[in-house]
């Protein structure tokens, strides 16, 4: 009896004991969405709870037309009811709940509620979901051709110059490999890269690459990227091949610190330069003296005048008419006693009486 139960118990301890580690695994499957309602009307809302996110991530929730969770959202985000979106950001454990309100997306239905990461390692999550009374439409057939798949991590190549330093567009070379995972041959594909700043939907721009690629054979890839004129902050790159995205590249652009060094010496020159304008229109408008001089320093005349000089009397002298600027050669006070005739002031003229003292 205690044989048979022996084997019994240590099942159940092993089952016990296993049962940690299947969640572990199942939630290492990948992020799981589930919503409080599969349909509901415009107007109405539903709650949507998800689990096995990363920890403290920011997600995007968007309710989507023309998807399924087997060809995920066809159209990107321009698929979506962005205007009704809503963010949350996971717990410790990587769970959330959101109330999202129902509104319909731009394309028809099949819809679905697509939870997707803002920033940092891409992840997302589909859960079909049912507008009533929205348009519902069969999905794009899928091409039966030949079928892009990325195989290798995308990175990017290049550095910023003098010029970038300056606010000119910084630009880099996206780098990846591709494999043609269909049963025809793939000639010039054309891709769509996509650069985002920040929450913002990317904005899209065709590229084409030059070349064939035959059933299981693959290709490296170069594509340029460009952002517009004095970008900085955080950047993503988004590849895009017939209507999936394929992979997602963080762009981190530093700020063009010789704009701002620009504009400091813009606040600093200008002005000095304006004062030095204006001084010289100051000194233009200023009278000028007689002869034609004008001097910058400044000018006493009054006080020049008044001063007292100390001087011996072997120092003095009868300053000539000339060194007397301030009088006219006719009021000269030199001159003024030699306007009438000359005469003899000696001592011993014979008109001059003279008096003899005693002997």
């Amino acid at each position: 009896m205690n044989g048979k139960v022996r084997p019994t118990a240590l099942l159940a301890v092993l089952a016990l004991l296993l049962l940690p580690l299947t969640a572990g695994m199942a939630a290492a499957d990948g992020p799981g969405v589930k919503l409080s309602k599969s349909q509901a009307g415009t107007g109405g809302s539903i709650t949507v709870s998800g689990s096995g996110w990363r920890s403290h991530a920011l997600l995007m929730v968007l309710i989507c037309g023309q998807s399924v969770p087997s060809r995920g959202v066809i159209g990107g985000t321009n698929s979506c009811a962005n205007a009704d979106g809503r963010a949350v950001t996971t717990d410790a454990k990587g769970s959330f709940s959101k109330k999202l309100p129902v509104a319909e997306p731009p394309v028809p239905c099949p819809c679905v509620v697509h939870v997707a990461t803002v920033e940092g390692a891409k992840a997302e999550a589909d859960a079909i979901f049912q507008v009533a009374g929205h348009a519902v439409e069969p999905l794009p057939a899928e091409a039966s051709g030949g079928r892009l798949s990325v195989l290798t991590d995308t990175r990017l190549d290049g550095s910023s110059g003098l010029l970038t330093w300056f606010g000119a567009p910084p630009s880099r070379t996206l780098v990846f490999t591709v494999g043609n995972v269909g049963t025809t041959a793939v000639k010039n594909p054309v891709f769509q890269v996509g650069t985002s700043h920040g929450v913002f939907a990317p904005q899209w721009e065709d590229q084409q690459w030059r070349g064939t690629i035959g059933p299981g054979k693959k290709a490296q890839m170069k594509l340029p990227v460009e952002l517009t004129a004095g970008a900085h902050g955080d950047y993503g790159v988004s590849l895009k091949y017939g209507g999936k995205v394929l992979a997602e590249q963080p762009w981190g652009v530093g700020r063009p610190w010789g704009v701002t060094l620009f504009w400091i010496l813009v606040c600093v020159v200008v002005p000095a330069a304006l004062f030095r304008a204006g001084m010289a229109i100051v000194d233009r408008a200023r009278p000028r003296r007689a002869g034609g001089l004008r001097h910058r320093g400044l000018r006493m005349p009054e006080l020049a005048l008044h001063l007292p000089k100390f001087t011996t009397r072997a120092d003095e002298a009868p300053a000539s008419p000339s060194t007397l600027p301030w009088f006219t050669p006719d009021s000269d006070p030199g001159t003024a006693g030699r306007l009438s005739a000359p005469h003899d002031d000696s001592p011993t003229s014979p008109t001059t009486p003279t008096r003899k003292g005693p002997t």
